[in-house]
């Protein structure tokens, strides 16, 4: 693949610190789980050269907080493999400047390499609560012929350029609506998005049974 999956590629300044309580993750974990058993999250040794691909995450409060400044907790990197996450698995990203290419995060495990494209996102929109970035094969070659919105392949994951692309996509009224948009340069990988967990997911199964059905 043209890209090497998991590699950070932000200024990262990062803490350590405790985990989140359990139940900050729970329904989220609820999701993840679906997706792993669903192989849109896991690792195959046949793909991206063994490395986990997919991560989750979900705004914290305070949900009127500035758009650079809109907490989130997000899966740590290279847990894709995981088939279950606790709360030790996650980071919590305090604030995320796509055009300084920094994230500032703390927690047991450093963020995901996609925190970038999840916090440009939430910059975007207060309503927005829940981002999955999942590896769907068969739903990302048949996104044009659904006509899902797709980023320039140029534009690499987890980078300025990325977050950029996902302002641009997401200026366009269809593209909130549709709760989904494939990433040009990323192989196989989509982002999902709503005002829950529940909301997000949802609209990818919705993608996926399309693209299983046909794309009709």
């Amino acid at each position: 693949m043209s890209q090497q999956e998991g590699v950070i590629k932000f200024d990262l300044d990062f803490t350590p610190a405790p985990p989140l309580p359990e139940v900050a993750v729970a329904e989220l974990n609820a999701w993840r789980r679906i997706l792993f058993l669903l192989g849109l999250v896991g690792c195959d040794p046949r793909r991206y050269d063994g490395l986990g691909y997919g991560n989750v995450s979900l705004r914290l409060p305070p949900y009127s907080a500035p758009p650079m400044e809109r907490p989130f907790v997000i899966s740590g990197t290279q847990t894709g493999a995981l088939a279950e996450l606790a709360a030790e698995h996650y980071a919590v990203v305090r604030s995320c400047d796509p055009q300084r290419n920094r994230v500032v995060a703390a927690g047991p495990l450093r963020p995901s390499s996609e925190a970038l494209t999840h916090g440009a996102l939430y910059a975007l929109d207060p309503a927005l609560r829940c981002v999955l970035h999942v590896h769907s094969p068969l739903l990302w070659r048949h996104a044009v012929h659904l006509e899902l919105p797709l980023t320039d392949p140029a534009a690499a994951y987890g980078t300025p350029a990325m977050a950029a692309e996902v302002a641009r996509l997401y200026a366009e009224p269809a593209v909130r609506a549709g709760g989904i948009f494939a990433m040009g340069g990323h192989e196989d990988g989509l982002v999902a998005f709503g005002a829950g967990a529940e909301a997000a997911a949802t609209a990818l199964l919705h993608w996926l049974a399309r693209a299983l059905a046909g794309g009709g």
